[in-house]
């Protein structure tokens, strides 16, 4: 089996959203410093764009989770690692790439809520609805809602494969 990409959203489309969220954001968070907390590894390319967008300060913070088990079991979910302080009193938005299950992204979004941040969003490129179970957050800012399809490029993967694409793509295996 070979694969294919098959650009779903252009490198040019994603720019011109991280603007527009950057200014939303910027809006939001008028002459507040913001701290990023990005989900790794997929959304630190996200983050990292998406700050040079920012013209406010900018702090960041990193989170690594796996979620462990499978849909009947509602899974676990366990820090690979925590932020490396608490949020407590801070501007807070989480910067995740994609929303698929939405499971890790309620954990996370309860965990940091306990912390008492000032404020706490959610920040996501991507949203694939059609996926979702877990229903008790929404994400505040969002780049682009997309079908169920697997997805590569703009940080995310394939087996480590694919984060550098500067678009998003649709990821096909075709008979060589």
């Amino acid at each position: 089996m070979n694969e294919k990409v098959e650009i779903l959203i252009p490198a040019e489309a994603i720019e011109n959203r991280l603007r527009e969220m950057a200014d939303e954001i910027m809006r939001d968070y008028a002459d507040k410093t913001i701290t990023f907390v990005c989900v790794l590894k997929g959304g630190a390319v996200f983050a990292m764009d998406l700050a040079r967008k920012i013209s406010l300060p900018v702090e960041f913070e990193f989170l690594d989770v796996a979620s462990y088990g499978n849909d009947t079991t509602g899974g676990t979910i366990k820090f690979n690692k925590d932020v490396g302080s608490p949020v407590t009193g801070k501007n807070v938005v989480i910067i995740e790439d994609i929303i698929d299950s939405g499971k890790t992204l309620s954990f996370l979004y309860k965990y940091l809520s306990a912390q008492d941040p000032a404020m706490l969003r959610i920040c996501a490129l991507l949203d694939k609805p059609d996926r979702r179970v877990a229903s008790d957050f929404k994400a505040d800012y969002t780049g682009f809602v997309i079908p169920d399809k697997f997805v590569v490029g703009f940080g995310l993967d394939y087996a480590q494969r694919y984060r550098n694409l500067p678009y998003v793509g649709v990821l096909e295996f075709v008979e060589a």
